[in-house]
């Protein structure tokens, strides 16, 4: 504060320092507004600044919320997902043994209808050969010609093969063929009549048969062995 010693003439001594000290009152409450006009507007700043920050914190919160919300609701897809794709599963391992345990009750009931009436369609054909034999029977007690007894005998015979070679039966030719012992069971051996038949079938006591290509029954033979 500069004093005017041009004015402190003029005024009387007490005046002047009356003057003055209602100069620097002034001049301190210029001070003290200024001062509380300077705290009035740190404390808007600060007050802004925490405005600031809260929302910065709000919205960075915010931000994270619908990650975290995304991220649950994903984890929940995929758990319900995987629950789904249990039952089904589940599901389908109990249809699968249920077909599965019918099946067995089905195929058990039909094999044993299988064994029950394995030959019920052979049988029936073979019932007429039957008929066929009864009747033959019946008029060999008076048949005076042998010849027709013996044609009627052999028609029964050519019919019951025919029925049977139907059926998947096939004679086994033996007779001359070398010993085979996956098809010939050799009941005793012989000197072979010449050396071409060493070693081959010379006769035949039990034929053998095969049933669709397989054998149904070995041929019993005789055997040619070299003579000694």
């Amino acid at each position: 504060m500069t004093v005017n010693y041009a004015l402190a003439k003029k005024l009387r001594r007490h005046e002047y320092f009356e003057l003055l000290f209602i100069i620097m009152e002034e001049q301190h409450k210029k001070e003290n507004i200024d001062e509380n006009q300077n705290l009035e507007n740190k404390d808007i700043a600060e007050e802004l600044e925490s405005v600031n920050e809260a929302r910065l914190h709000n919205k960075v919160g915010l931000e994270d919320e619908p990650a975290e919300e995304s991220e649950a609701i994903e984890e929940s897809a995929e758990q319900e997902k995987a629950q789904h794709e249990l039952t089904e599963a589940n599901n389908k391992y109990l249809r699968l043994y249920a077909e599965f345990d019918n099946y067995k009750r089905r195929t058990s009931k039909e094999r044993v209808e299988l064994l029950q009436t394995a030959g019920k369609e052979v049988i029936g054909d073979l019932l007429t050969v039957l008929d066929d034999f009864e009747r033959a029977r019946k008029s060999m007690d008076h048949a005076q010609d042998i010849t027709s007894v013996k044609e009627g005998i052999e028609l029964v015979y050519q019919k019951l093969k025919s029925i049977l070679s139907r059926k998947g039966l096939k004679e086994m030719e033996s007779i001359g063929q070398e010993f085979n012992a996956d098809l010939h069971e050799a009941i005793t051996r012989i000197p072979a009549p010449s050396p071409e038949q060493a070693g081959k079938i010379i006769d035949e006591v039990e034929k053998g048969y095969f049933l669709n290509d397989k054998v149904l029954r070995y041929a019993k033979v005789v055997v040619g062995s070299e003579s000694i």
